[in-house]
Formats: structure tokens, sequence, C-alpha cells
């Protein structure tokens, strides 16, 4: 007999929906059903967040570092403007109608900047200003935090310089806090995350030219379920992981004498999706060795 040749069987977030009813036992009837699995569907996208590395979900990101600027997003943040050609990297841009500030870090292109994140809320089709260079431009669209806000976790960083990667380590708030002199200037070699709402990326010792990048890989959230239509970004192999923990969300709700079954099954299938989601490098530990 042949086989199907075929690999691409992907469910949506209606047929989701349909087999996690049926597990408990139900059908999906009304409108409301389909919304209530929904909204249970993007609160567990939001569990996994919180139990683990997502390999799939790891994005890396370059930002390019400005000579005196120490903070910078969790992410990449760039506004579209009319005209960027006449402003200074490093220098600080003021909203007219808004007065929202935040610091130019590298200009990508002849209609674009990189920026921190603003302090206030920029408006689009306002005029902005360089402290600086006294340079105006307008606003085309309101600034879009979406990308930085995505990010959950920062796993690894490196600096690049005349092309050669120099890997930073990462500091807790506490020692971040304890820096005495944050201000010190050269290349930077070491991190700390802010996790904000909008989490902000601060290193030391503060960037000393405008040529460095420091690129990271960042763990970002999952793409919502919103149309039914939608599929969900995750890979195959958490299909059955996906529709055992969308069953047992909605038996909660919906079908309680099956509480127990449901969330085994979710449990173990969860937990046979993480060991196979797993970096297969080899672990070398290496004792230290000091001397009195």
């Amino acid at each position: 007999m042949a086989t199907s040749s075929s690999v691409n069987f992907e469910l949506d977030v209606a047929s989701y929906v349909e087999e996690a009813f049926e597990r408990c036992g139900l059908e999906v009837r009304t409108g409301y059903d389909l919304k209530t699995a929904r909204r249970s569907l993007n609160l567990m996208l939001a569990d996994w967040a919180n139990r683990g590395l997502n390999q799939w979900t790891i994005e890396q990101t370059s930002i390019t570092l400005a000579s005196d600027i120490n903070e910078y997003p969790g992410g990449t943040l760039t506004i579209t403007v009319g005209a960027s050609g006449s402003f200074t990297v490093g220098e600080t841009i003021t909203g007219g109608s808004s007065a929202a500030t935040a610091s130019v870090t590298s200009l990508p292109s002849s209609t674009t900047m990189a920026i921190t994140i603003p302090s206030g809320t920029f408006t689009s089709g306002e005029t902005l200003t360089g402290g600086t260079s006294a340079a105006t431009t307008t606003l085309s669209a309101a600034v879009d935090l979406t990308t930085v806000q995505k990010t959950i976790d920062i796993l690894s960083a490196v600096i690049t310089r005349d092309s050669t990667d120099y890997a930073i380590t990462r500091l807790s708030r506490d020692d971040y806090l304890g820096i005495p002199n944050k201000a010190q200037t050269g290349r930077p070699s070491q991190f700390f995350l802010d996790r904000q709402v909008t989490p902000v990326l601060k290193v030391w010792p503060t960037p000393e030219n405008n040529t460095d990048v420091i690129k990271f890989d960042r763990l970002v959230r999952m793409d919502d379920a919103d149309d039914y239509t939608n599929t969900m970004q995750i890979p195959f192999r958490f299909y059955p992981c996906l529709a055992a923990g969308l069953a047992y969300y909605l038996s909660i709700k919906r079908a309680p004498d099956r509480i127990p079954l449901l969330k085994a099954i979710y449990d173990e299938e969860f937990n046979r999706a993480m060991e196979e989601d797993r970096d297969r490098a080899s672990l070398t530990i290496t004792p230290g060795l000091s001397y009195g």
C-alpha cells in the first residue's frame, strides 16, 4: 500500500476547540463556547511562557549601539519619519505636541530612526526636533512597541566589533544597581534586562562608539489565537500537548468530573514534548581552580 506522502497536517483554532470539547464529553454549540475556549487557549500559551524554554520561540536580534547611551529596547524599535538625514546619532528627539522624548541610537535609512524606549507617547504626525542638531521632521506613524513587548527574556548576548564577537555576561538587578560608575565608557562586557511591560536592555560599560553591535537571543511570546481559522505557532510535535492542555483548561469550567484524567494526560503530554524540545549539545563541566 502506498503512503500519503503528505506531511502538512495542521489544526486551526476551531479544530483544537472542537477536539478539546470532545475530550470533555461535550460539543461546541454556541458562539460563546468558541469564545471561552479561545480565551483559555491564550491563557494557556501565557502559562507555557512561564514553564520553560520553547526552542521555536527564540529570535536573534541585533541593535547598533550608540556612544554614551547605555539603555536600549529589549528588541528592535524603529520609527518612520519624513527624513532622518539631518539628525545625529545619540541626540535626544522631542515631540512637538506630545513633549515625549527618546534618544536616537542609529539611522538605518533616510526615513527611519532606531530609538530608545520613549519617555511619554509620541503622536503620529507630530514634529520631532533634534536636541543637538535642531533638525526637524514629521513622525509618520505612532510608535509601535509590540516587537519589544513580545520579549520574554534574553538568553545570551555578544558584542560585535570589527567582525569579532565578544561574549558578554548577564547581571542581576542588584549587581547592576551596585555598579559605582554606570557612565564609564568602553566595550560593553555585561548586560541587565529590566523585565518591565516594555523590557529595557541595559549594558555596561556604556558604549564608546556608534559602530559596536549587540546581538542577543531572545525568548519571545507566541502569536495569539485570534481568528478561529488561524493555525497556531507551534511545531507539529506539540499538537497533542496543546489539544490536551486546552481540554484540561475547559474541563475546569465545563467538565469538573474529568479534571483529574485530563490533567494527568496534559501533564504527560507536556513533559514528553518539553523533553524532546531541548538543546542536545554536549554538556561539559570544568572545575574551577583557585590558588591561595
